[in-house]
């Protein structure tokens, strides 16, 4: 038993402030009732697991948790991205910059996808071609350069930085 507030009055508190609108909340408890249960989940617990548990249940839970979670999270995701003066639609499947719409090859919306997904972070060219093209499929050396040349051509060079030896990273 928790002193001062019991679960439940922490679990209210969390949801009522914005930046814990994401985290999983799962009660571990020895109290077995059903208005327990009830009350938890209904002011916003995500599980509610009693005890005793037997540690590889209770780590299939939280996993299951997670991936409940990272699932929402993708789906969550707006079909519409702005990035500095691009605006990339996923689901128009189309690239706006400014006030110009931009025509991408379908390989080429994708590496953008790719890129923009993590902006800052260095994408190596295995992950891209594995990403973008799939491990099934046999493309030359030289596929990706071509492919961030015609990026660079449409929307800009100084968005796609070449980290030599390694890959490449978007940045606005």
């Amino acid at each position: 038993m928790m002193p001062k507030m019991d679960g439940v009055e922490v679990c209210r508190n969390l949801r009522g402030k914005p930046e814990f609108d994401k985290t999983l909340i799962a009660f571990l408890t020895a109290r077995e009732e059903d208005y327990s249960q009830i009350a938890a989940l209904d002011v916003g617990g995500d599980d509610y697991i009693t005890k005793p548990i037997r540690p590889r249940v209770f780590i299939s839970r939280v996993k299951a948790l997670l991936r409940r979670a990272e699932r929402e999270e993708q789906a969550d995701v707006s079909s519409a991205v702005q990035v500095g003066d691009l605006l990339i639609d996923r689901e128009r499947v189309t690239v706006q910059k400014g006030e110009e719409v931009i025509e991408l090859a379908k390989k080429e919306f994708e590496l953008l996808q790719l890129l923009v997904s993590k902006p800052g972070k260095v994408f190596s060219r295995e992950e891209i071609f594995n990403k973008v093209w799939g491990t099934d499929v046999i493309v030359g050396n030289r596929t990706i350069d071509v492919h961030i040349r015609k990026l660079r051509e449409k929307i800009g060079d100084h968005y796609i930085k070449t980290i030599k030896g390694i890959g490449y990273k978007f940045e606005f």
